[in-house]
């Protein structure tokens, strides 16, 4: 198959197994309901973010407007780059698989934020919550630690969408070459074409 196929093929399945998680979340859990999974360490815990990671949000409804406007044009501008990179044959497996994983990410919350309030009538289009499930209570932090004293490590509840994206910067930092390798190649070929 082709690169574009298969970045299209990682994308959208992706994005179906994050949507089909959410909304069984959604249609069978309360807001706020805590289901062991695995243990104490591993829980499903049915929550809703406003804003962007770790719950951070700002300006109420004009930053959320503004974070759901600048997740789109994000997510536009990655996809643009993919497959740019792709057409110009400059795109390696780990640089198609990294970005579309990230891509998926992006999207997945964005369907939520764009979405979800409308569909669950609570918001207007653009206004609607991120869902996230996920809860690992791996160990206690000890409360004399800064910041996190006292709390679970892992702290943050997250959704696929939210690992995928996590997942996918962690594969640009351990495998930072072949990105900028990527991106001296494309200057040399630009360079080659300015000078013919």
């Amino acid at each position: 198959m082709k690169k574009n196929s298969i970045a299209i093929l990682i994308i959208l399945s992706l994005v179906i197994i994050d949507q089909i998680v959410k909304i069984w979340i959604k249609t069978t859990m309360s807001l706020g309901e805590l289901s062991p999974v695995l243990g104490n360490w591993f829980n499903l815990y049915f929550v809703e973010n406003e804003g962007m990671a770790f719950g951070i949000s700002f300006g109420k409804n004009i930053g959320k407007l503004l974070l759901s406007l600048v997740r789109v044009g994000v997510a536009g501008f990655i996809i643009y780059y993919l497959f740019s990179l792709i057409k110009k044959q400059l795109a390696s497996w780990i640089v198609v698989v990294t970005l579309s994983a990230i891509i998926a990410g992006a999207l997945g919350n964005i369907i939520d934020s764009l979405f979800y309030g409308m569909i669950w009538g609570y918001a207007p289009f653009l206004y609607g919550h991120v869902v996230d499930m996920f809860y690992f209570t791996l160990f206690r932090i000890p409360d004399w630690s800064p910041i996190w004293g006292g709390q679970y490590f892992f702290p943050a509840i997250f959704n696929v969408a939210d690992a995928c994206t996590t997942v996918g910067i962690f594969a640009i930092i351990i495998w930072n070459k072949k990105f900028f390798i990527q991106k001296k190649e494309e200057n040399k070929i630009e360079e080659n074409i300015l000078t013919e």
